[in-house]
């Protein structure tokens, strides 16, 4: 079940919504520094009747509130701290040759690695290490070959790994095959390219 689904079926069952759930928990103090969420957990199930899973996608909606708000471009640039930093302009040229494809494409940071979206749909990730920058690629249907290795358990979002030592290696193969990636996630949600 996703995290939507979950709220949804917490409005269907409560008929309050995520900004209800947070007002009522700031009337009762449990938005304060300090309150464990199996206080939380404890109320929304008596008051409720919320399972556990449900009561923790309110947590969750809950702790997001009262968290600093850390914007996109900070989020970006977490992945590019201390040792990291040298991927930093690698990146950047290889963000502006894919920005080439279309203006839908758009990065969303995650702890662990950057999603490059087209739309919504998600067609390459990229992930920073101090030794190297790997670049993830959604190709179903074809084959690893050499450089293009197969994705396995390093990332299951993609189908395969593109593993950058030197930032001379993210070279026209590499753009091909983030291209073709992003050529196959048209669909609803993505703008149609540039021509």
């Amino acid at each position: 079940m996703t995290f939507q689904a979950y709220i949804d079926n917490i409005k269907a069952k409560t008929g309050k919504t995520p900004a209800d759930f947070k007002a009522l928990a700031a009337k009762k103090g449990l938005l304060k520094p300090g309150v464990k969420a199996g206080e939380i957990v404890a109320w929304l199930k008596k008051d409720f009747a919320l399972g556990h899973g449900h009561a923790m996608a309110i947590v969750a909606v809950l702790r997001h509130a009262t968290s600093p708000k850390v914007g996109e471009d900070e989020k970006i640039a977490k992945h590019f701290a201390g040792k990291k930093s040298v991927w930093r302009a690698p990146y950047d040229s290889l963000l502006k040759k894919l920005k080439t494809f279309g203006d839908d494409v758009t990065i969303s940071p995650t702890d662990t690695y950057l999603s490059v979206l087209r739309g919504n749909r998600k067609f390459a990730v990229i992930q920073i290490t101090t030794g190297r920058m790997d670049i993830g690629i959604k190709l179903k249907a074809v084959k690893p070959t050499g450089r293009l290795g197969a994705a396995g358990a390093w990332n299951g979002m993609v189908t395969h790994r593109v593993q950058i030592g030197d930032p001379k290696q993210i070279d026209r193969e590499v753009i091909a095959w983030i291209r073709q990636a992003y050529d196959a996630s048209a669909g609803p949600g993505s703008r149609q390219a540039r021509s």
